[in-house]
């Protein structure tokens, strides 16, 4: 297993993007403005902190759909040839 690092998972994550774009449409929207918060050996963590910048509570996290995020992590998996869990911070 190769070590992925959080430079290296951002300088590919809109290849991660257009990938699940290609599958999803609505998966990709809710994954857009996802930030990678942190990455260890198994988990990759996803922030949507721009989210709050808005006024209000523009957090959506109970909306998300556990199909979208399997998918995040199959693509993450195609891309990268890594296994790594999303979780959301």
């Amino acid at each position: 297993m190769n070590a992925l690092t959080l430079d290296g998972i951002n300088a590919r994550w809109n290849e991660v993007l257009d990938a699940v774009l290609e599958r999803d449409r609505i998966a990709w929207l809710a994954f857009f403005d996802a930030r990678i918060a942190a990455v260890d050996s198994e988990v990759l963590k996803i922030s949507f902190v721009d989210s709050q910048k808005l006024s209000g509570d523009h957090n959506f996290s109970i909306a998300r759909n556990p199909r979208h995020i399997a998918l995040l992590e199959e693509m993450i998996h195609q891309v990268f040839q890594e296994k790594l869990q999303v979780e959301e911070v």
